[in-house]
């Protein structure tokens, strides 16, 4: 094996290992809160995150719909609203 052979195997289990960490230390994270607060109450407010959350991504998607709209009304190329939209 030469050695540039055994420095490619590591770099490319990186990112499955960041993934990884990345949801051990979110789990973690969560268990630590519910003992503190409680489950139900950890519950609820992940809940309700995630419905403001919801909320704020449909609320961005129909601004940049109107916006995309404008511009095609306009003749102009919606481009950078689509790329908006997409990226949300």
């Amino acid at each position: 094996m030469t050695a540039s052979a055994t420095q490619e195997k590591p770099v490319r289990w990186i990112p499955l290992a960041a993934i990884f960490l990345y949801v051990y230390i979110e789990i973690s994270i969560f268990i630590q809160v519910a003992h503190v607060f409680g489950v139900l109450l950890t519950l609820v407010l992940v809940i309700f995150t995630s419905v403001i959350g919801m909320s704020l991504v449909r609320n961005q998607g129909f601004k940049n719909f109107l916006l995309m709209q404008q511009k095609m009304a306009a003749g102009e190329s919606p481009a950078a609203e689509m790329v908006k939209s997409v990226s949300l």
